[in-house]
């Protein structure tokens, strides 16, 4: 079925369908989530901007954690050499993003005048290593479930 989100979804019918499931996931969690926001606001007046960004925080962190977890995104790994040889990979990626943010983040605090060493170094490290440390444990679950298989 073609729908205007089909381009966001990977060819693979498998893949897609659980994909769809975590979203779907998500988005009753954000729907709880929500509810229990509006129940809280009668007792503690909360911020609608913040109420906004923790809504959609809620449903991006539970789709990615939920995709992360899955094992499903590395599913042609299955023997130690291919772990290994995709952690290389995954090293230079990791690089090459982190890399590629800093400049981007660089041209950004040039233009906007706000420039800070401190702020630009703690912010590639951090983008570098949260990038890497998703990936790393995608591809661990993703590891063990097609060993499991085999």
């Amino acid at each position: 079925m073609k729908t205007w989100i089909s381009f966001l979804m990977p060819d693979d019918e498998y893949k897609e369908k659980k994909l769809l499931y975590f979203v779907a996931e998500g988005a009753v969690v954000l729907v709880l989530f929500l509810g229990m926001m509006l129940i809280i606001n009668r007792f503690i007046a909360l911020d609608v901007d913040f109420m906004l960004f923790a809504g959609i925080a809620v449903f991006l962190f539970y789709t990615l954690a939920r995709y992360i977890l899955s094992g499903m995104e590395y599913a042609e790994i299955a023997t130690k050499t291919q772990y290994k040889r995709e952690i290389k990979v995954l090293i230079s990626r990791s690089a090459s993003f982190t890399i590629t943010y800093a400049i981007l983040y660089l041209i950004y605090t040039i233009i906007s005048n706000n420039a800070s060493w401190y702020e630009f170094l703690i912010m590639g490290i951090s983008v570098g290593v949260i990038f890497f440390l998703i990936n790393l444990i995608s591809l661990k679950c993703s590891y063990k479930k097609n060993k499991e298989l085999l």
